[in-house]
């Protein structure tokens, strides 16, 4: 089926990828940037080449079933009638929790909050998730945790600019968020990564700690500044409580010992501390390198400690936040295709959240499942006595991203019955028994929530491809094959967002005051916005935090190291990321000529010492091994990275997939597993072969 010729008339919408939501104008496929906040004009490579993808002739255009084990074409009439005929067999058959249902952070706010409602309402399965998982939980936990609320950043991104001192932790957004950079240039930039990245780069202080000694840095710095007397005393009294019993805690935590830990000097250590103090408007900010942990959530409330000992938090001009990933990665997690969440980012096991929710979808209250299964535990269920029969994936590509992925790839072809929601064939889709092709951000309208808070109108810009249908098509039309009675599952992006509205009204996350017309006008609306006369809040925590009392908790937490440590069979330590070519599991980067040019498969940064002695040289192909599975990738010599460490992006497919290696060991509270860290071994791919 041939593409739909575009349009030509430019449309103010945003970029495709991450939490950015860089501004940019659409005219047919070409791409232009435009002068929103957070990019100032700029845009990063993915962004300029985001329109090739319109254009794709991997894009798909028509269903697909899988008939004698072979993907072949069908009408939608067919696909859906067989989706739902085989749902509903599978309920009958071993229940209602047979069924899984797993999204994505790059969905819109609308599709999320349908898919949440379709899961519970049409499939009455509680087993609903989402690859959220993988990048925000443990921050998010930490925050409700420490101030009563998640919001990513409380501010927004154009504070930075005034900035004295910024501590970034485990970011690199020099290559995962370019355009954000520019906002870091007037301050006194620390960053705190155990490479040399291109943000290290940039920083006037690089504190490279050992991986997974994160909370460990952080008790340190925080030691050195109750001890060097740094300690914002008048802003602890007032504004928090808890620091007597956290510094029973830190008081163990002096900057020498830590440095045994860490590798971090104690004269660094007491540097930042001095530094953060000192200045009159300072940041810390996070990101996954200490928040993919076993321990994530531990080690975000060990940076939230030092913020809250300086008297940042809820101060204008000063602050804590971490950089969300995923385009929708805030909003994906509010509206309840999170496991435990209900719209407006209520808990699912809260009565009264539960009844006034079930008010909004016109259902009885006690009809909602309760919480189900984590991402990990979800996809490690599959395929059990007890576990899913059947799932259903919207914007994942899980045998790629997921932790231990050789596993997941198992679990995947042992289910009964797989349906993929996809616009290309990615490695998942194409073991589906059903393929549903589906439109893609420039081809449909729907709303994002940036890494801000700011909830943003991303604009249809043209038409798609005659066979692609909205997710939001997909979900009501398959409702109505389940029974479901006509409107209860809009297919307009703007009716569902109307719902949401109401569903979110009174949560933590309100949109209530958000319209769609309040956006197009170009009203800078950043939740919680509980009217429509509201003006949104772009800071919060100014007057108080979220919990009852007002007050900000220190929450006392202690270094554990990382899950699995090096021994004689995997001597080293493995850790994963982004580069600047690719997104995500890399399923929509790879198919542009231009990204894929610069990094077309996958490598591993390895210092030249450590390659040597594996018998390893720059451009060889290496195997990575860890007790999980094997990768294999191209070595890259990197003369500035821990001689104990090796770096593997996880954008790649087959046997490049990082996530052959990577620990599903999981986080206690946020259920968030350990990407950033693994016990492995180097070795030539000749000498394994």
């Amino acid at each position: 089926m041939p593409l739909a010729a575009p349009t030509t008339t430019a449309v103010d919408t945003h970029c495709p990828y991450c939490a950015l939501q860089c501004g940019m104008s659409l005219d047919g496929a070409r791409v232009a940037p435009r002068d929103f906040p957070v990019n100032a004009g700029g845009l990063c490579q993915k962004g300029w080449t985001s329109g090739e993808l319109l254009t794709s002739p991997s894009r798909l255009t028509t269903p697909l079933i899988r008939v004698d084990g072979e993907l072949r074409p069908a009408s939608w009439e067919q696909a859906l009638d067989l989706v739902a005929r085989r749902l509903t067999e599978i309920r009958a058959a071993k229940g209602a929790d047979s069924v899984a249902v797993f999204g994505g952070g790059g969905l819109t706010n609308e599709k999320a909050y349908l898919l949440g409602k379709f899961a519970r309402i049409a499939l009455g399965t509680s087993q609903i998730d989402y690859n959220g998982r993988f990048c925000m939980s443990s921050a998010a936990a930490a925050g409700i945790k420490a101030f009563g609320a998640d919001r990513g950043m409380p501010f927004p991104v154009t504070d930075l600019a005034d900035a004295d001192a910024v501590l970034l932790v485990g970011a690199n957004p020099a290559e995962t968020m370019p355009p954000f950079t520019q906002h870091l240039r007037g301050a006194d930039l620390i960053v705190v990564d155990p490479r040399r990245t291109a943000t290290a780069e940039l920083a006037g202080l690089h504190l490279a700690p050992a991986p997974g000694t994160d909370l460990a840095l952080a008790q340190g710095i925080l030691h050195a500044v109750v001890a060097d007397g740094l300690l914002d005393q008048s802003y602890v009294d007032a504004r928090t409580t808890g620091f007597e019993e956290l510094w029973r805690s830190v008081a163990a935590w002096w900057p020498e010992r830590v440095e045994q830990i860490t590798g971090v000097s104690a004269a660094d250590q007491r540097r930042v501390a001095a530094k953060l103090a000192a200045a009159r408007n300072a940041y810390i900010l996070t990101a996954r390198g200490t928040e993919q942990h076993a321990n994530g959530t531990a080690m975000v409330n060990a940076w939230i400690n030092l913020a809250l000992a300086l008297g940042l938090p809820g101060r204008a001009g000063s602050g804590f936040g971490c950089l969300t990933g995923q385009g929708n990665g805030q909003g994906g997690r509010e509206h309840g295709q999170k496991a435990d969440q209900l719209p407006g980012y209520r808990k699912i096991d809260d009565p009264a959240a539960r009844e006034y929710v079930a008010g909004v979808w016109g259902v009885p209250p006690e009809s909602l499942p309760g919480p189900g299964r984590s991402a990990v535990e979800l996809l490690e269920a599959l395929g059990t006595e007890d576990g899913p029969s059947a799932l259903m994936v919207f914007g994942s590509n899980v045998v790629v991203s997921a932790p231990g992925a050789g596993r997941v790839q198992d679990k995947v072809s042992s289910l009964d019955f797989l349906v993929v929601s996809d616009l290309v064939l990615s490695e998942t889709a194409a073991m589906a028994d059903v393929v549903l092709p589906v439109t893609q951000w420039a081809e449909e309208d729907g709303t994002m929530t940036n890494l801000e808070g700011r909830i943003l109108l991303r604009r249809k810009a043209i038409d798609p491809p005659s066979g692609a249908r909205t997710d939001l098509c997909v979900l009501s039309e398959l409702a109505k094959r389940l029974g479901q009675p006509e409107g209860r599952f809009p297919s307009d992006a703007e009716t569902v967002f109307t719902e949401l509205r109401r569903a979110s009204k009174g949560g933590v996350a309100d949109y209530s005051g958000i319209t769609y017309d309040r956006l197009r006008d170009g009203e800078a609306l950043y939740w919680p916005v509980p009217a429509e006369t509201h003006p949104g809040t772009p800071r919060m925590f100014l007057d108080s935090f979220a919990h009852p009392d007002g007050r900000a908790r220190f929450v006392p937490v202690d270094h554990v190291g990382p899950a699995e440590v090096p021994d004689d069979e995997f001597p080293l330590q493995a850790t994963t990321g982004r580069v600047l070519q690719h997104y995500q599991s890399g399923a929509q980067t790879r198919l542009v000529k231009e990204l894929n040019d610069v990094v077309a498969e996958a490598f591993v940064e390895v210092h030249p010492d450590t390659a040597a002695r594996a018998g390893l040289a720059e451009g060889d192909l290496a195997i990575v091994r860890s007790r999980r599975g094997e990768t294999h990738a191209r070595i890259r010599c990197v003369p500035s990275l821990r001689p104990d460490l090796v770096f593997l992006p996880f954008h790649f497919p087959g046997e490049g997939r990082a996530n052959l290696l990577t620990n599903p060991a999981l986080d206690p509270t946020s259920r968030m597993p350990e990407f950033k860290v693994c016990a492995v071994a180097l070795a030539p791919a000749e000498a394994a072969a």
